[in-house]
């Protein structure tokens, strides 16, 4: 059976909200579908599953969260070569710096990942993408 974890840290909600939809467009026939906060996971989870969802939201000066994510996504480097990897989160202000370090990191990490531009929500995200998180949950659960 093929494993697919989803793990976010969110704020406010809204990468929590992303993360739901993730999920449910992740649940079909023979898929078992994790849904964890980041401070319920581990580097192994992410080694023993074989398709990886992370989220978080755009802090600061367009950076990942600095207390709990920062630090998992640093412990995650070494295990995600060759990993299916997703990366998705809000952001309130900017252009999306954060997320296009996060991507251009994880591919010098030599993960693979499912979208190269990480799936994007400002603010609270609405009907669009949540359909959009819907079929990027359904693109994981079929790479």
């Amino acid at each position: 059976m093929k494993k697919v974890s989803i793990i976010y840290w969110s704020g406010t909600g809204n990468t929590e909200i992303m993360a739901k939809a993730i999920a449910d467009g992740a649940k079909i026939d023979e898929v078992e579908v994790s849904l964890l906060s980041v401070s319920e996971a581990s580097a192994d989870d992410v080694k023993n599953s074989d398709v990886v969802a992370l989220g978080c939201p755009s802090m600061g000066a367009e950076v990942l969260e600095e207390a709990e994510m920062e630090p998992f996504v640093e412990s995650i480097e070494s295990v995600v070569k060759g990993k299916k990897l997703a990366l998705f989160g809000s952001y309130g202000w900017g252009d999306g710096e954060w997320m296009r370090n996060w991507v251009e990191r994880m591919e010098s990490c030599g993960a693979q990942l499912i979208d190269d531009e990480g799936l994007m929500a400002n603010y609270e995200p609405d009907e669009e993408v949540l359909g959009n998180c819907k079929e990027l949950g359904e693109r994981l659960a079929s790479a």
